[in-house]
């Protein structure tokens, strides 16, 4: 995942756009098979400063750095602001989840020019799935992109364009 000026980017957002919807949330687990709390409840003092260490080891410290500011527990949780008290164990339970589920409702996308995952097209229920031939139009063939055939990032619309342009060319 990529963090820009722009938003969130990169191969798993790239992936996960094939499926969400205007107005969806995506929730993302920031430290998948980690204790990201573990050196904050170890640490003598619980506070913000032994958040942002433990978060900062994790991950990239402005990331880390921020998340914190937006999402440390709140005064009902546990957080005082003087050195002397610590958060509790339900205010570190709470960030921990919140880390392995950060809730963001995207306000959109950069749209149709600088999409690089699509979806949509002629449905495959109207070709031949030996020769891409329309069902409807005999003589007409459709292939690669144009059909509505969404495959995972790292290659496979490649894979299902020269996929289909060979079923088809063989019949040509």
């Amino acid at each position: 995942m990529l963090i820009t000026h722009r938003g969130l980017s990169g191969p798993a957002i790239l992936q996960i756009s094939s499926y969400w919807s205007e107005g969806d949330v995506i929730r993302l687990d920031l430290a998948p098979d980690r204790d990201v709390t573990a050196a904050i409840r170890d640490a003598k003092v619980r506070n913000i400063a032994a958040a942002r260490s433990a978060f900062q080891g994790i991950l990239p410290k402005r990331l880390a750095t921020r998340w914190l500011d937006l999402h440390a527990p709140s005064a009902g949780c546990g957080l005082y602001l003087e050195p002397a008290r610590i958060w509790t164990n339900p205010a570190l339970a709470q960030l921990e989840r919140q880390a392995h589920e950060w809730v963001l409702q995207p306000a959109g996308t950069e749209g149709y020019e600088k999409a690089e995952v699509t979806a949509g097209g002629v449905d495959t229920d109207e070709l031949s799935s030996r020769t891409m031939e329309s069902r409807r139009m005999p003589g007409l063939f459709f292939i690669g992109e144009v059909v509505d055939v969404t495959g995972h990032l790292g290659g496979f619309n490649f894979q299902w364009a020269w996929a289909s342009g060979a079923a088809a060319g063989k019949v040509v």
